[in-house]
């Protein structure tokens, strides 16, 4: 996971715009009327997220009963999605990550923006930026419209959290034909036990494990032919430290990147570096 700058954009701002490209003259008004609540709602989304508890936030439906939630949702594809209005916020919103690299995953390419609560329970929220989180279609496709019920099963936001100030994903050697890699999360224990549980949780929802472990196999597979040569002309200690260096550069990049975990373990296998790759 990895943390983002909050949009400078507000709720405010993205309404206008939204209000602005819409031809229909009664829900435009009807959105005027519901502007103070979109407001309000993105005060309390703030305060929420910046205590770590937006599990709090209870789902609603409709907006102040002068718009539905399914007007909201019209409203967020049909128009902030699309608009010539919106369209520079919307794509500023998505292209936020470095490399275009999903901050849920940290692997995939961002496709598109995930309502960290859900527009379906959350519908004075659909064209709020803090709740919109640049993601892969893979995780948006996995989280679905799921809102955790306690603080502990919240998954880590990337405008609000930091995943990254300590280590926690770490692999270990399977020691199979061919050789693979089991990812888990070990939170520190300088983290309190709600972000422990969070890490947990987030790993698990958005299948992380099976995603590593994925293209941890394709890396594998990928530099089994170098290391057959150079096996030639080394020892498995010096395979190790080949291996240990390149984890190193991995981990200056990023701290818990799954290939940083990949070829630690990797090196201090014993099995792998005396012939596990081939």
């Amino acid at each position: 996971m990895r943390r983002l700058t909050p949009p400078a954009v507000s709720a405010e701002n993205a309404l206008d715009a939204c209000i602005s490209s819409i031809r229909d003259t009664d829900l435009t008004g009807r959105l005027l009327l519901v502007k103070a609540i979109v407001v309000s709602a993105e005060r309390d989304y703030l305060r929420h997220g910046a205590g770590g508890s937006l599990h709090l936030i209870q789902g609603v439906d409709g907006v102040g009963g002068n718009v539905s939630t399914a007007e909201m949702e019209r409203v967020y594809k049909g128009t902030f999605v699309k608009s010539k209005a919106t369209r520079e916020m919307y794509g500023l919103l998505k292209s936020a990550p470095e490399n275009d690299i999903c901050p849920l995953c940290s692997q995939r390419t961002v496709s598109q923006l995930d309502h960290y609560l859900p527009q379906s329970a959350h519908p004075a929220l659909t064209v709020t930026p803090l709740n919109l989180v640049p993601a892969c279609s893979e995780c948006n496709k996995t989280k679905l419209a799921i809102q955790a019920a306690v603080a502990g099963d919240q998954t880590f936001h990337p405008y609000f959290e930091d995943a990254d100030d300590a280590r926690w994903l770490f692999a270990q050697v399977s020691e199979t034909v061919p050789a693979a890699l089991v990812f888990q999360p070990r939170p520190p224990e300088a983290w309190d036990l709600i972000k422990s549980q969070r890490i947990t949780s987030h790993f698990k929802t958005f299948k992380l494990a099976e995603l590593y472990a994925s293209h941890s196999a394709v890396e594998i597979n990928d530099i089994r032919f170098g290391l057959i040569g150079m096996s030639r002309r080394s020892t498995p200690q010096e395979i190790s430290n080949h291996l240990h260096e390149v984890a190193l550069s991995r981990a200056a990049a990023h701290a818990n990147s799954w290939r940083r975990a990949a070829y630690e373990a990797l090196a201090g296998s014993q099995w792998f570096c005396e012939g596990g790759y081939r």
